[in-house]
C-alpha cells in the first residue's frame, strides 16, 4: 500500500481490522510463516506471534513488523507494535507447529491425564505419541519395559509443548 493511493473502505476499516490485512499479506508473501497468536490491546498494543516450518528468524519478524507498521499512519492513530516468535514456553497451537515437531518429546495434557512421549505422526485430526514404561510381568515377579503408544485428538488437547532435553 506503500505509495499507492488507499481505497476509501480502508480508512472505515478499524485499527484492527487495518492491521489484521496488513498482517495477512505480509503473511502471504512467505508461505513458510503462520500467525499464531494476534490481539489489539485497549491501549493500541498491537501483538503479533508467528511461527514457520523452518523456524522463525529474527529477519521474518522484521519483515512482519515493517509491512504492517510501514503501511499504517501514526499521526492518525497512536499504536505499539510487538512482533514475536513462538516460544517453546507457549505450547502448541497450530497443526503446523506439531509436524515441524515429529520426532521430538512432548508434554501433552488432555481432560484425563498427562502424556510425555515422542511424537511419532500427526494427521489433521490426531497426534500419535509414544514412550517407553515398565509394568509388571505377565508372569511371574518383576517389571518388563514396554512400549505404549497414544492416539490423541486434538479435540481433546488442553495444552502441548514441547519438552527441552538436555
Amino acid at each position: 500500500m506503500r505509495g499507492q493511493k488507499v481505497p476509501s473502505f480502508y480508512l472505515l476499516m478499524s485499527l484492527k481490522d487495518r492491521a489484521q490485512k496488513l498482517l495477512e499479506e505480509a503473511l502471504l508473501e512467505n508461505p513458510s510463516l503462520f500467525l499464531i497468536d494476534y490481539k489489539i490491546g485497549p491501549d493500541n498494543n498491537i501483538e503479533v506471534i508467528i511461527d514457520g516450518d523452518n523456524g522463525v528468524k529474527v529477519e521474518d519478524c522484521i519483515a512482519i513488523s515493517r509491512a504492517i507498521e510501514h503501511n499504517l499512519d501514526r499521526d492518525e492513530e497512536d499504536f505499539s507494535l510487538s512482533v514475536m516468535s513462538s516460544g517453546v514456553s507457549e505450547g502448541l497451537r497450530h497443526i503446523r507447529q506439531y509436524k515441524k515437531n515429529i520426532g521430538r518429546k512432548l508434554k501433552v495434557k488432555t481432560k484425563e491425564e498427562i502424556i510425555e512421549g515422542q511424537l511419532i505422526s500427526v494427521t489433521d485430526d490426531a497426534v500419535t505419541l509414544t514412550w517407553k514404561a515398565r509394568e509388571p510381568k505377565p508372569i511371574g515377579k518383576g517389571k518388563i519395559t514396554v512400549t505404549k503408544e497414544a492416539l490423541v485428538a486434538y479435540q481433546n488437547i488442553v495444552e502441548a509443548k514441547v519438552m527441552i532435553t538436555f
